[in-house]
């Protein structure tokens, strides 16, 4: 499990946040709904869909479609951002069974609707790789027990209850299809219910540092490699919105580094572990213009 200095460094991030939130939550809600195309391609890419980020902007912002682009994948990005829209224009809606049909049904809508809004059943095996999805038969008290778990849970970590709730919906693989989209999209329906801004999980290191944890948590049982991820994607997305909303320019890391004699490649280290308040936008590192290295740094 992450240790205290990370989770009073995300204290700290949530002191400013929270300050902001009260003076400029019109902002800081401009600022989630423009990620939308960026939330949308990294979870469809995940997936391995072939839509580059440009073409989901071109879709979700300019319904721009070209004609090579597989119909089925066109869906699923409008799809996702609708799902993903209500959940940000409503953030306070409860975490259940009937809320986790119901943004199954839109996301599958036009691409597999017999199977929309409801979980595996009868001879609906699935398989991932070499895990193969719970019994179809026992889905059902399956989902029912691990949200009643997650909702009773007074006393664990906000990431941890987070984690093993993630891991242990995507082992149990509830829907034939959408199981990883939804799961990633109700990380980011906890993380704001708890008050917390949504995070991005990234296509280009799901090789490094999302898919291995889930044959960690197969084999062992072990969830913290998840809290650890969902912190440093918490962080950096609380580094981003309070950079945004409280200086003048943001500029590239890399142009960053060489305007303050800091190599390269340890800048983009550190962006990475968030050891300077650096985050991802248009797939590019950035970063306060005035920001000054530390010695803790």
């Amino acid at each position: 499990m992450i240790n205290q200095v990370t989770k009073d460094k995300i204290a700290n991030l949530m002191l400013i946040y929270d300050g902001l939130l009260r003076l400029q939550k019109d902002a800081l809600s401009e600022i989630s709904l423009a990620e939308i195309p960026e939330m949308v391609y990294n979870s469809n890419a995940i997936e391995n869909s072939t839509l580059t980020l440009e073409d989901t902007e071109d879709i979700l912002l300019r319904d721009k479609i070209t004609k090579d682009r597989d119909i089925r994948e066109v869906y699923e990005a409008k799809n996702l951002a609708k799902v993903t829209v209500e959940l940000l224009q409503h953030p306070d809606g409860q975490l259940s069974y009937e809320s986790i049909l119901a943004m199954h049904k839109v996301l599958l809508t036009h691409i597999q609707e017999n199977v929309a809004g409801r979980f595996r059943m009868g001879k609906e095996w699935v398989r991932i790789g070499v895990h193969v999805g719970a019994n179809p038969d026992f889905v059902h008290s399956l989902m029912s027990e691990l949200i009643a778990k997650y909702r009773s849970d007074d006393a664990s970590y906000f990431l941890d209850k987070i984690a093993f709730f993630h891991a242990e919906f995507e082992t149990i693989h509830p829907f034939v299809d959408g199981n990883g989209r939804i799961g990633r999209v109700l990380i980011n329906q906890q993380l704001m219910l708890a008050g917390y801004p949504p995070i991005i999980i990234q296509n280009k290191s799901k090789l490094t540092d999302y898919y291995p944890l889930f044959d960690e948590y197969r084999r062992s049982q072990k969830y913290d490699g998840f809290t650890d991820l969902f912190a440093l994607l918490l962080i950096e997305s609380l580094h981003k919105r309070i950079t945004l909303l409280t200086k003048p320019k943001v500029i590239t890391v890399s142009l960053w580094a060489k305007e303050n004699n800091v190599p390269g490649n340890s800048a983009a280290n550190r962006a990475a572990r968030q050891t300077i308040p650096a985050f991802r936008q248009n797939e590019k590192w950035m970063i306060a213009a005035d920001y000054k290295l530390e010695i803790e740094d």
